[in-house]
């Protein structure tokens, strides 16, 4: 009876033996490991988890997912555009939105875009009189899924669902619920450059309140590290408005991004009006954290 408990005890050492070694050889390898059957309640082993992959600083989303079981927290500490013309001055502070993340699987993440506060001074350049709004903004959730090269490949490519809820106060936003879809991709480039396209069809209400428009929204960052783990990006925004008279967007976005550990990221950015109807400016400088 020894003999048989020793040897069953033997069999079942060396198979968590092999659960946990034959994944990481694999991986120190090169070899795709199979991660299919880690979820939210099974969460990815942290050895096995893919680099970190934000959403943030630039305007053009990626298409990685956070790891099954694990959560991620990407925030602008602080951001601030400004924007004038003929009539108007706005200054637009926005304090600590985040977008909260949780991978339900190995190829798909749930987001939570939460905007925390915002305050808005509208001055009347012929008046001179400022309108102030404040307080909490709209929720938007977005659902990331993966379709190839999470893991492995030197291409990347993801479709994102998303659904913006009214629960803006003092007139910050439109108060109707409204939705799109989201699809970025990636490539890696020759000499360590990083290229990320962006697609997005926004279904939004018109601003008369009568009737729908959909917004076309592309974009395009080129990335490269610059010194250790600090890297660079540069990036074009455009979008176009199907609703009548509405003026394009155009922005030239320039920022820096810095791995503090495997799971923490600094970034600070810039992003200039390249149009009358785009904020003229807005710095912002930001964090993203992983566990």
């Amino acid at each position: 009876m020894l003999l048989k408990l020793n040897q069953r005890n033997s069999f079942i050492g060396f198979r968590l033996l092999g659960c946990v070694v034959l994944p990481l050889a694999l991986r120190a390898e090169g070899v795709a490991v199979d991660k299919s059957s880690f979820t939210l309640f099974n969460p990815t082993p942290d050895q096995l988890m893919r680099e970190m992959s934000t959403d943030r600083p630039d305007k053009t989303e990626s298409p990685y997912t956070v790891d099954a079981g694990h959560f991620q927290i990407e925030s602008d500490l602080v951001s601030y555009s400004y924007n004038h013309d003929s009539a108007t001055r706005v200054d637009d502070w926005a304090i600590a939105p985040m977008n909260l993340k949780v991978g339900l699987c190995n190829r798909v993440d749930l987001q939570t875009v939460v905007e925390t506060y915002r305050h808005i001074r509208t001055r009347d350049n012929l008046t001179g009189t400022p309108i102030r709004q404040n307080g909490f903004g709209d929720i938007t959730t977005r659902l990331k899924i993966n379709l190839w090269g999470n893991d492995e490949g030197s291409t990347a490519l993801a479709v994102m669902p998303f659904l913006k809820f009214p629960t803006n106060q003092d007139q910050l936003a439109n108060d109707r619920v409204e939705g799109g879809v989201i699809i970025p991709f990636a490539v890696g480039l020759p000499a360590g450059f990083s290229l990320g396209l962006m697609t997005e069809f926004d279904f939004n209400r018109n601003d008369d309140g009568a009737g729908n428009h959909v917004e076309f929204i592309n974009s395009a960052t080129l990335s490269h590290h610059l010194i250790g783990k600090l890297r660079g990006y540069m990036e074009l925004f455009t979008a176009v408005s199907s609703e009548r008279d509405a003026d394009w967007v155009g922005t030239l976005d320039l920022g820096l991004t810095y791995g503090l550990t495997p799971n923490i990221q600094l970034d600070v950015g810039v992003n200039f009006g390249l149009t009358d109807s785009a904020d003229d400016l807005n710095p912002f400088v930001g964090l993203s954290y992983r566990f």
